[in-house]
């Protein structure tokens, strides 16, 4: 179970909004941006508000649960 995300496609949908603008407007770097949209890094409980809240959506409209990689952990035994 992982956490999927959906930022780049509000960033996209925000004018084509870059990485940096986001950063900025929430107070990291850009990196961290970018490693959350790549799933390699999994924001904390306020980031994720203040993504939400910057886009002005719930959480759970750019955040969710995915539970495909459990399901290819079942496939695999």
């Amino acid at each position: 179970m992982k956490l999927g995300n959906l930022v780049r496609k509000f960033r996209f949908e925000h004018g084509e909004m870059t990485q940096q603008a986001l950063a900025n407007a929430v107070g990291v770097t850009r990196l961290t941006i970018h490693s959350i949209e790549k799933g390699k890094f999994v924001p904390s409980t306020l980031l994720a508000l203040k993504i939400a809240r910057f886009y002005g959506k719930p959480v759970d409209d750019i955040f969710y649960i995915d539970d495909e990689e459990d399901l290819n952990d079942e496939k695999a035994e």
